[in-house]
């Protein structure tokens, strides 16, 4: 676990850059250059181009990853990754096609209540078809264990990019319209820049070739798509729905509300580049007890890294809130359900690995399409009842439902769970200092306000976690720095 360690954190430091980035534009440029209605807008283009990526991709990202290891010779690989390759268009064609010629239907289906929204439908498809082979890049890139360079074209390229678009429309450099064209050709830029460099590593063949295993190659693509679209649809089907019932600058409020959440999210996502290939590796080697040591410690690793940045958002967020413009405040209690969600999906450490590579890949299937229908019908009753919190309620018992029955079903069939004694510590530590903290509020400008109380509560959580040992490789960290040995 310690080269995990080592390496997820070159991805942690690349992704909190990136996130640092997406703070300033979500929080502040975004709703101060744009208008309420433009931002909803954009949250509304890219939320739905995030629920079709997946499909269009057909699963690929994680069939490259799962299937790689298991081939051999050169030249077995080299007919996999061009196979590949041309996979997605099965779906990329027609759904291009019917996206060209059905245009104004579909963008009076998805403007029925804002109509500002239907004349984005190929904004949506461009940038959902960008999205699609920038992960199949990179995760040709991460089967060779190289992952820094596709994180950082992930977190920080597009960020960076909007940010100064941003800064065009504040100087009126650049139109409105200018600004959504150009995060088209944002996207569609980045997955370039991906494929020159996944190319660099290692060069497709030229000549197409059928993989002698391609039926198992087509089964688990066709049947990823919905288990690999479900963590993607429980994140943002809430914004389209929300589109669909309600005014749609409330899109705009929701996705910074969200987003403050979603940082407790940024541990895993680095240290799922890593440990998807590894977990991979692990089942092709029928290496359970390597599995199950990276299970554990995996799970305890991102509780307490998450644990740690939850508190400090939900201790923080009253000041963090006097920040914004007036309309985007009041959004607690969506933070608490969004972040409860995301810590529970820490706390899983590398299960969608597990089950996302092993044979019982097809149980996603199922838990997809339950989970899927569950989050539709608990949205489509909650959003019009009571707003956007009742986007984030859904939410909230939407993965806290796939969560449970995820870890149920890891346990049931391979007889793995993630947690140890030292897991109902840390939950113990979180309950502890937010209980101790939460009332403490400091009477000076909001920004000193939330420096003073991180250093408290980060102090006394760091503490405690060093104190007893709680974890063998974040004591090991701890150790070089406050001076222990043992």
């Amino acid at each position: 676990m310690g080269i995990v360690f080592k390496q997820s954190l070159s991805n942690m430091v690349i992704t909190y850059i990136g996130f640092a980035i997406g703070a300033i534009n979500t929080l502040f440029l975004y709703a101060r250059f744009l208008t309420d209605t433009y931002y909803g807008l954009v949250g509304v283009i890219l939320a739905t181009s995030a629920i079709l990526m997946p499909v269009l991709a057909l699963g690929v990202p994680n069939t490259m990853i799962k299937f790689f290891s298991g081939y051999e010779d050169k030249k077995a690989q080299d007919i996999f990754l061009g196979f590949m390759l041309v996979l997605p268009l099965l779906l990329i064609i027609p759904i291009g096609a019917y996206s060209y010629l059905a245009n104004e239907a579909i963008g009076s289906f998805i403007g029925q209540r804002n109509i500002i929204v239907q004349d984005y439908v190929w904004h949506i498809f461009l940038i959902a078809l960008a999205m699609s082979y920038f992960e199949i890049f990179y995760s040709w890139s991460r089967i060779h264990m190289r992952s820094v360079f596709g994180n950082f074209m992930k977190e920080i390229f597009t960020r960076a990019g909007v940010m100064l678009l941003l800064f065009g429309v504040y100087t009126e450099y650049i139109s409105i319209d200018l600004f959504l064209k150009a995060l088209v050709g944002l996207y569609l830029m980045r997955t370039l820049i991906m494929m020159l460099y996944a190319f660099g590593l290692r060069k497709p063949s030229l000549r197409f070739e059928i993989p002698a295993n391609v039926r198992s190659l087509l089964t688990y693509s066709f049947l990823i798509i919905l288990g690999g679209s479900t963590a993607v649809v429980l994140l943002e089907v809430d914004k389209f729905m929300i589109n669909q019932f309600i005014e749609i600058e409330k899109v705009a409020y929701y996705t910074v509300a969200v987003f403050i959440a979603t940082v407790i999210s940024v541990p895993s996502r680095a240290m799922h580049q890593i440990t998807y290939p590894m977990t991979a590796a692990l089942l092709n080697q029928n290496d359970k007890t390597g599995l199950q040591v990276l299970y554990h410690k995996s799970s305890l690793t991102l509780q307490i890294i998450s644990g740690l940045i939850f508190i400090l958002i939900l201790l923080n967020l009253g000041d963090l809130y006097l920040l914004l413009p007036e309309n985007y405040r009041g959004g607690f209690n969506i933070v608490l359900l969004i972040g409860l969600a995301k810590l529970f999906d820490a706390m899983l450490g590398n299960n969608n690995a597990i089950l996302y590579n092993s044979d019982h890949y097809r149980a996603i299937l199922f838990l997809g399409v339950l989970l899927a229908i569950c989050t539709i019908l608990f949205n489509w009753y909650l959003i019009p009842r009571i707003g956007i919190e009742g986007a984030a309620l859904a939410t909230f018992m939407a993965i806290f439902i796939y969560n449970l029955l995820k870890l149920i079903y890891v346990k049931y069939t391979l007889d793995l769970q993630p947690f140890t004694m030292d897991s109902f510590k840390v939950i113990f530590l979180i309950v502890l200092i937010c209980a101790l903290f939460f009332a403490l509020q400091f009477p000076f400008h909001p920004l000193l306000n939330i420096a003073l109380k991180s250093l408290l509560v980060t102090a006394m959580y760091v503490g405690l976690l060093y104190r007893f040992k709680i974890s063998e490789d974040v004591f090991g960290v701890l150790s070089k720095y406050l001076g222990s040995k043992k």
